[in-house]
């Protein structure tokens, strides 16, 4: 059976209900599992997020292997390489929902708000984090904000546009595990 957006974000939202209980579903078989994602994969939601180690999709949805096809980097960064994957995904893939999920305590945001000289190919991370900064806010505001942009863009990229995949931003809560849609 083929899942559309909604179904897609309703199984997100149960995923996540069962995660802050803790009443997580029982595992599958890793072995047989990886026998069947053997053949090809077909993931009913892309999630960009945070390469923060405290943000892991999978468990804060509660899904299993072949379920989410993720893509993280620091700041949840919409460039063009992350465009081509999402694009990947809901082109070839067939996946109906792409989520962006910011989260509470970005150190990318934080970087981004406090300014000053940073080091490397940070500065290249907070040059596309800055636009989405409002200074009157705090970080997870900012956050919140910078999720909505990136969600944004994604939405107006010609392929996820022609293929009608659904886009919404999200915000994960470190301390209380919910996930909140924006």
């Amino acid at each position: 059976m083929k899942t559309d957006s909604q179904q897609a974000l309703e199984l997100l939202k149960e995923g996540n209900a069962r995660f802050v209980s803790g009443d997580l579903m029982p595992k599958d078989d890793y072995a047989a599992l990886r026998e069947k994602l053997s053949t090809g994969q077909h993931p009913f939601a892309v999630v960009l997020c945070c390469s923060d180690s405290r943000v892991a999709p999978e468990i804060i949805f509660d899904q299993k292997l072949g379920d989410l096809f993720v893509i993280r980097n620091a700041g949840n960064i919409v460039d063009e390489e992350v465009l081509g994957s999402i694009e990947y995904a809901v082109e070839h893939l067939e996946t109906p929902l792409v989520v962006v999920m910011g989260h509470a305590s970005c150190g990318a945001v934080t970087a981004t708000c406090q300014g000053g000289d940073l080091p490397g190919h940070i500065l290249d991370l907070v040059k596309r984090i800055r636009p989405s900064i409002n200074t009157s806010c705090c970080i997870d505001d900012n956050a919140k904000r910078h999720a909505k942009r990136m969600a944004q863009l994604i939405e107006e990229d010609e392929i996820v546009h022609h293929v009608g995949a659904k886009v919404v931003a999200a915000f994960y809560d470190l301390q209380s595990g919910k996930v909140e849609w924006l």
